[in-house]
């Protein structure tokens, strides 16, 4: 799909099979999500710009590769957008974070904002949007919209499971944001979950329902 990077990486792919078996503990699947997470974000980031400064080794001065411009934005969609954050904080610890806090009507499917916050100078950085789910596409879309709205113009999406509806949907709001993750899977049941998927991401990492 155009848009769509699917990150196969063997380890990922691995992980993220353990994390969809429904007798993985909250613990086993709150620290896989995190392990994850540093492995999406090293795909995600890998066509930082570079700049070369001047350092001094123990041996001689030298011209060496640093990231270029000012750190990244990590715009964590609340709640189970925190169990991607803090992995990928393990990865990028500079990044300045954003929270967009939804939740799902359980009737209509429509995102609800009930809180947001983030850098003033989110409109300099590169926003990476995480959220484990894209399913129906409600939330990704009202997060960003907000931070649009905020002055965020270079936004990424990333997502352990997709569904091709919220794909669509997703592509269609917003063509110039790229999407990353693990894998596509088969569909929306009438529930609007992803199917087979994993069960609900933020439930299964806090032990809530």
């Amino acid at each position: 799909m155009q848009g769509v990077t699917v990150i196969d990486h063997p380890l990922v792919q691995h992980k993220l099979t353990i994390m969809r078996d429904k007798r993985t503990s909250t613990a086993g699947f709150r620290r896989l999500l995190r392990e994850i997470a540093t492995l999406l974000c090293y795909e995600v980031t890998r066509d930082l710009e570079l700049s070369d400064v001047e350092i001094e080794t123990p041996l001689e001065t030298m011209m060496a590769p640093t990231l270029h411009g000012k750190k990244l934005v990590f715009a964590s969609v609340l709640r189970a957008g925190n169990g991607l954050l803090e992995g990928m904080l393990d990865l990028v610890p500079a990044a300045r974070v954003a929270h967009v806090g939804l939740y799902r009507d359980p009737k209509t499917l429509t995102a609800v904002e009930y809180y947001f916050k983030a850098p003033e100078d989110i409109g300099d950085r590169l926003t990476i949007v995480v959220d484990p789910m894209l399913a129906t596409a409600n939330s990704a879309v009202a997060a960003v919209e907000r931070l649009k709205e905020r002055g965020a113009k270079d936004l990424r999406f990333v997502c352990l499971l997709a569904a091709p509806e919220g794909i669509e949907r997703f592509r269609g709001e917003f063509p110039d944001v790229p999407i990353y993750t693990a894998a596509i899977d088969r569909q929306l049941n009438e529930k609007g979950y992803i199917v087979p998927g994993l069960g609900d991401a933020g439930d299964r990492m806090y032990g809530t329902k």
